[in-house]
């Protein structure tokens, strides 16, 4: 299969890079904005992408996006370039693959913040969609143009609301905080009272979800939810980071809230399960190898 992977440099993207070039029977391209020499890549501008040069030169099978922008404290700040980097980037690329190549599926990597702080768990794709910061809102709105490519165009389009992803070259969010504060003290004080929840999912059984999506989803303008499915507090999980790096650490919560944060998540993933994805990454042992990963990058 010909693979285009936007944001093939990040850190879902460059994950999947990486995957999909150790089955040889994929030929993979990537996609990002840095400056890279090789015969299978391509730079694009960050705020005025323009795809159709990309199209019109190679044929592709299937079209990921993996790029834009992953911070909600950023979308609160520039909502504008937000709305750049998520909705506008997806709606030129799904404009240049109806122009130039059609038969291109696209994959589009959307985010359970699209749900906002729900009422009750685990949260199903028919949940009410309740965004509370502009990168829920973007993700929600590029959700929305997948669809349309594929009602009014007959382009294939999926979307993954992915939920917590983590894991090695991941270089922010709540992981990858908490080691920042870890080597400045003794001792790591977070927002929130540690009460609050996610749904975790390591970076290797997203990558097996995306994979399971691609063989057996369906590419009607559907949207999966995509994580483990087990719900873990905040407290729990930053208490099993520190202890993995250093059990003297303690940890503290602000009793503050954070812009632009849920309160509690958990996924319904029976969608997914159905074609046969099950997380196989228990949360103790992928913090032990980010922790691992994160050593040997001091």
């Amino acid at each position: 299969m010909r693979i285009l992977i936007i944001g093939s440099e990040g850190f879902i993207g460059s994950h999947l890079r990486d995957h999909f070039r150790s089955e040889k029977q994929n030929e993979v391209f990537g996609c990002d904005i840095f400056e890279k020499e090789s015969a299978d890549y391509f730079r694009v501008d960050q705020y005025a992408s323009s795809f159709d040069s990309i199209f019109e030169k190679q044929k592709f099978e299937l079209c990921i996006f993996a790029g834009g922008n992953g911070s909600v404290p950023y979308s609160l700040e520039k909502p504008d370039i937000d709305f750049q980097l998520n909705t506008n980037t997806v709606n030129n690329l799904l404009s240049s693959i109806v122009k130039h190549q059609p038969q291109c599926k696209f994959l589009h990597m959307s985010s359970a913040a699209v749900y906002g702080s729900p009422v009750s768990l685990p949260i199903n794709e028919g949940a009410v969609i309740k965004p509370i910061s502009p990168y829920g809102w973007h993700k929600y709105l590029s959700e929305i143009i997948c669809k349309k490519y594929y009602s009014l165009y007959n382009v294939q389009t999926v979307s993954l609301r992915v939920f917590a992803v983590y894991g090695e070259r991941l270089r922010k969010q709540l992981f990858w905080d908490i080691y920042q504060k870890i080597l400045k003290s003794n001792e790591v004080t977070l927002f929130g009272t540690g009460n609050e929840s996610r749904d975790f999912i390591n970076i290797r059984d997203l990558v097996q979800a995306i994979d399971v999506v691609i063989k057996k989803g369906e590419f009607n303008g559907e949207v999966y939810n995509v994580s483990s499915g087990k719900e873990t507090t905040i407290r729990e999980a930053a208490t099993i980071i520190c202890n993995v790096y250093d059990k003297e650490l303690k940890v503290s919560f602000s009793g503050q809230s954070k812009p632009g944060d849920p309160i509690n998540w958990r996924a319904d993933i029976s969608k997914l399960s159905v074609l046969g994805f099950k997380a196989k990454v228990e949360l103790q042992e992928g913090l032990e190898k980010y922790v691992k990963w994160l050593k040997e990058k001091e």
